[in-house]
């Protein structure tokens, strides 16, 4: 597909086009079994600089071909490459799953590994933002469980995913540090994440 075709497609029927904002989120993708091929990814450039869709401005780059000028990214195994939106090529797509049922962090988890991938890993501040936009709708509880638990001294993905990205509130701090009870993550509707009780009953995020 053309890259607007291909965003079109990854919003009606996942998220949005893959971003790759951060070296950590080029690093997992790039380790990936996918991380091989040739597609679209979900970087353009807007009259002031590149920006991912859906998400936040570019302020990592990865280049390839940066002297070339056109608008519109794919991803080759070896970088970034420019290339002219109207190409078809093959796509990158995000795909957060919101699900509407309220279950505990533990269930969330069983959920996610019986009948998606995993639970998510936010690993960018773009992710975040194309997280918000899935849980936006006043049926999705004030805040939904993520793969963030905190496990003997630290906080965790529990995908494996280095914990490198943190979007704490500033409110609790210490017990986000060191939590008795509050062991399970969430992300609020504001974007931040929150340590809550692991045993409340919230909607939740897969992949």
């Amino acid at each position: 597909m053309s890259w607007f075709e291909a965003q079109e497609y990854c919003r009606k029927y996942h998220t949005d086009l893959s971003p790759l904002s951060t070296k950590l989120e080029k690093d997992v993708f790039t380790n990936s079994e996918i991380g091989n091929k040739i597609g679209w990814i979900g970087l353009y450039w807007v009259g002031d600089g590149w920006r991912w869709s859906g998400g936040d401005n570019a302020t990592y780059t990865f280049w390839h071909n940066q002297k070339l000028f056109y608008t519109h990214v794919l991803w080759y195994t070896n970088g970034w490459y420019k290339n002219p939106p109207s190409n078809r090529l093959n796509f990158f797509c995000l795909n957060l799953v919101v699900v509407e049922e309220e279950k505990s962090w533990e269930e969330a988890l069983e959920h996610c590994r019986e009948n998606h991938k995993d639970f998510t890993s936010l690993l960018s501040k773009t992710e975040t933002l194309l997280a918000l936009t899935e849980i936006q709708h006043q049926r999705i509880t004030d805040r939904v469980w993520i793969g963030l638990r905190f496990l003997v001294d630290s906080w965790i993905w529990v995908n494996g995913d280095p914990l490198e990205y943190e979007g704490w509130s500033q409110e609790g701090h210490q017990d986000q540090q060191c939590p008795v009870w509050n062991r399970c993550g969430a992300l609020t509707k504001e974007g931040l994440w929150e340590n809550r009780d692991c045993r409340e009953r919230l909607n939740f995020i897969c992949v």
